[in-house]
């Protein structure tokens, strides 16, 4: 197992076998359940893993501590990816004391029975482990109402449970002054995206309570050990809570012919000439929506097209505009179009999911195409490219 500093180990797990995370966001590159174990004269264990890799976890532990007793587990998050390996835990370790807060109680009463042997703290508490003393902060609602985070003062490690955390496992290195970290920070925005996103005011309410003390690791439970980059990576969880964005720009269609993808293409080139380089064009139908909502996170400009289908609006971006009014995503320009054959509901569809749920600020006209692309449709999509551009181009400083 690998030692991150003073009798801190890592004891977690790679998991390259699930396609999807919680049965919804696809793993191309799997993911980790990490857990840490504190030998000193308590240990202590922070966080589990998913019950089945228990085996392979069993043995990271006897492999660091061999014979002796956990003395204390830390459940900073009761996701059953991180707490379901507990009840086994207990039948290898029963005089174990479970730490965490009253809602954590709750929920591990309600997912595995479990009540006795139990140590409530609250904001600020700390515990002594010998060397090491630990203490603890309510960060409810990153993204669980029972999340916690925990902090050892003595070498000043955060146990930060998901919060930042990023999709992807592990190829041999742990720490990010050992690996090519390029790759996590755009798993780590879909990670951010697709879970946390919705609740930016409790992030950042995590992040002042952080702000004045000292971090040199982030040990997280999903992803790599930061230590280099923990300022970056505090620094990008704080931009992304704020829904700041980037100048650029994600074009979402949907199309059955590609007549509406010739629109999208039209729009993307005009947007592109009057002078936007981060554009990001995505088939909703094809790309799974975690991608789209990622860019959706990180660029300012949006613009939705899709066609009319059944007398109502194509399904996969009816569930598309569902997802981004579901995360709440703020400070957005969006223009729209669509396409029909014979009635037209696509474009005033998209109008009304703006109006009542997406709020965001409108750019430039609706352009709607009655069966195919005609040279005033062609007009009117450059039109609602170069306008989003120009509003894009507006904020530069």
């Amino acid at each position: 197992m690998i030692e991150l500093q003073n009798n801190i180990y890592y004891v977690g797990v790679n998991d390259r076998v699930k396609a999807l995370f919680e049965g919804l966001w696809p793993l191309p590159s799997g993911v980790t359940y990490n857990s840490y174990l504190i030998n000193d004269e308590k240990v202590c264990l922070v966080d589990t893993v998913e019950v089945t890799f228990f085996t392979q976890f069993i043995e990271n532990l006897h492999h660091v501590i061999g014979d002796r007793q956990i003395d204390y587990l830390v459940i900073n998050h009761m996701e059953p990816d991180h707490s379901g390996s507990l009840a086994l835990l207990k039948k290898y370790y029963p005089g174990v004391k479970v730490i965490g807060n009253k809602k954590t109680f709750d929920m591990m009463a309600g997912f595995y029975g479990i009540r006795e042997n139990v140590i409530e703290v609250k904001e600020g508490d700390e515990i002594d482990l010998g060397t090491h003393k630990l203490k603890f902060f309510m960060t409810p609602m990153v993204h669980w109402p029972e999340t916690m985070m925990t902090l050892d003062l003595t070498d000043h490690v955060l146990f930060s449970g998901d919060g930042f955390g990023s999709f992807g496992a592990l190829n041999g290195g742990l720490v990010d002054e050992e690996i090519d970290t390029s790759w996590t920070y755009l798993e780590m925005v879909r990670y951010y995206s697709n879970i946390v996103g919705k609740y930016g005011v409790p992030v950042q309410n995590a992040l002042k309570k952080l702000a004045n003390q000292q971090i040199d690791y982030i040990c997280s439970t999903h992803g790599p050990v930061w230590h280099e980059k923990v300022a970056e990576v505090i620094a990008l969880y704080d931009k992304m809570s704020k829904y700041e964005t980037e100048e650029g720009l994600v074009i979402c269609y949907g199309t059955m012919y590609g007549n509406t993808e010739r629109m999208a293409e039209t729009i993307a080139r005009a947007a592109s000439q009057a002078g936007i380089k981060n554009i990001c064009m995505y088939n909703i139908s094809k790309t799974h929506h975690s991608y789209i909502l990622r860019d959706i996170f990180r660029f300012r400009g949006l613009i939705l097209g899709a066609p009319t289908y059944n007398n109502g609006l194509y399904h996969e971006m009816d569930e598309l505009l569902s997802e981004i009014a579901n995360h709440d995503i703020k400070k957005h320009y969006l223009g729209w179009f669509g396409s029909y054959a014979w009635v037209n509901k696509a474009v005033p569809t998209i109008g009304e999911w703006n109006e009542k749920r997406l709020k965001m600020e409108q750019v430039g006209t609706p352009v709607c195409m009655k069966q195919a692309l005609s040279e005033d449709t062609r007009r009117e999509c450059e039109a609602l490219g170069t306008a989003m551009a120009e509003r894009l181009k507006a904020d530069r400083k």
